[in-house]
């Protein structure tokens, strides 16, 4: 399966998924033009990656800053994949956020009432 490594730029974050290397990351920040456009490749990823997923594959969120339409696209991946667990896949979302970030802590509680994957949420 090919993987994605996306690098960061001002308004999209680094994406990195790789099955092989069991690495997989979305990081920094996301306020693409056009959400639906920029993350649809990761979504086809997912996809794919729901065919035979890598057991013990562990999801890491480490996003900085989103937008709206971000925070929508962002939901349709966790519950990409949260189908993918739900379907027999061994995988699990961290989401990452600095100790002091309210906003990036509540985001995570929110999407971690959304869908049945387990789902850690961790300071640093």
């Amino acid at each position: 399966m090919e993987k994605i490594n996306l690098e960061p730029t001002d308004d999209t974050p680094k994406i990195v998924l790789d099955a092989d290397a069991g690495s997989y990351e979305f990081s920094g920040i996301s306020i693409p033009e056009d959400a639906a456009q920029f993350y649809q490749p990761i979504m086809d990823w997912l996809d794919e990656f729901g065919k035979a997923p890598k057991a013990g594959s562990n999801f890491n969120f480490k996003l900085e800053y989103f937008n709206t339409a971000s925070s929508k696209v962002i939901l349709d991946i966790l519950l990409k994949i949260d189908g993918i667990n739900s379907n027999g896949g061994d995988v699990k979302v961290t989401w990452h956020f600095e100790e002091d970030d309210e906003d990036m802590e509540e985001a995570g509680e929110e999407y971690a009432e959304l869908v049945e994957v387990p789902f850690d949420l961790k300071s640093y």
